[in-house]
């Protein structure tokens, strides 16, 4: 333990820019050629171990394990680089740090709080729209607006019916479970007026000739194994998400310790190609499993 380690907790902000800038830099300075060699693949290393005290903390225990996956297998893809850095931007953000993390955390426990019992009220659905309407500086930011429609739609009669119910629990649902260190498998977006999961549901998957793009990280397959499948089933495989991709594919292994990680730089890109009006089928890993199974 270093004559630093003691204080460390009180740096905040400061603390947190310079070791995510660094990071930034060193890929920056790594890629500037477009190769990426063992030696340079060590910095990033020594970058992960100079700053391992903190990989527990909040926000580094959101960054540690995408840099981790990033190099485990001892190349640095550009788009794996891509993720990195937009994760980085985000982390570091005015925004983020001062405002969006911190009470986006307090709204997941707020609606992990309201269905722990099983049972949602109007009441507290009324004390939700109250903490949602102080907090308006949050709009745009996931899920604020997905839980603002779907409770304003709820109280609209001023009473809760039993299919109301059984949505509104099924997605705090969600938030109970990221509490106990699980990631949320299917979160919820607003597209248009309608509150809609993430992922399709009973999604009609075809191959031939349908451009695929994989996000975050598979249980079942490496990400050259995916790509391999793909192509052999006819299909063909993308790094980025464009207009060219039919299919986004959701990793089921994300990281729980999110607030970007899970709901990344693809899925973002692809919900904002949706809402211009192109057709990306966002599917969830397991339904992509079947898919393969069914021919």
């Amino acid at each position: 333990m270093s004559d630093h380690d003691s204080y460390i907790k009180f740096m905040g902000k400061a603390e947190l820019d310079k070791a995510v800038n660094s990071l930034i830099g060193l890929l920056e300075g790594i890629s500037i050629d477009h190769k990426i060699n063992d030696a340079e693949i060590e910095f990033l290393e020594t970058w992960l171990s100079d700053h391992r005290i903190s990989s527990n903390r909040h926000p580094f225990n959101e960054l540690f394990p995408v840099v981790e996956q990033a190099i485990s297998d001892g190349i640095l893809t550009s788009d794996e680089k891509e993720d990195i850095v937009w994760l980085c931007d985000r982390l570091t953000s005015n925004e983020y740090f001062n405002t969006a993390t911190s009470d986006m955390q307090k709204l997941h426990a707020i609606m992990a709080g309201i269905g722990a019992d099983g049972v949602i009220t109007v009441e507290e659905l009324k004390g939700l729209m109250a903490w949602l309407d102080d907090h308006e500086r949050l709009k745009t930011c996931w899920p604020y607006d997905e839980v603002q429609s779907m409770v304003l739609g709820v109280l609209a009669d001023k009473k809760i019916d039993s299919e109301e119910h059984a949505m509104l629990m099924k997605f705090f649902g969600e938030f109970i479970s990221i509490l106990d260190n699980q990631t949320i498998v299917n979160p919820a977006v607003a597209e248009d007026t309608n509150i809609v999961g993430l992922c399709a549901v009973c999604p009609e998957i075809k191959f031939p000739d349908a451009v695929f793009c994989l996000t975050g990280s598979s249980h079942k397959y490496k990400r050259n194994d995916f790509e391999e499948l793909i192509t052999s089933l006819g299909g063909n495989a993308a790094n980025t998400v464009s207009k060219k991709v039919h299919h986004l594919v959701v990793g089921s292994d994300g990281n729980p310790c999110w607030a970007y990680a899970c709901y990344g730089r693809k899925v973002e890109k692809a919900i904002e190609l949706r809402k211009q009006g192109h057709k990306i089928l966002i599917v969830h890993e397991n339904d992509f499993h079947d898919a393969v199974l069914d021919l």
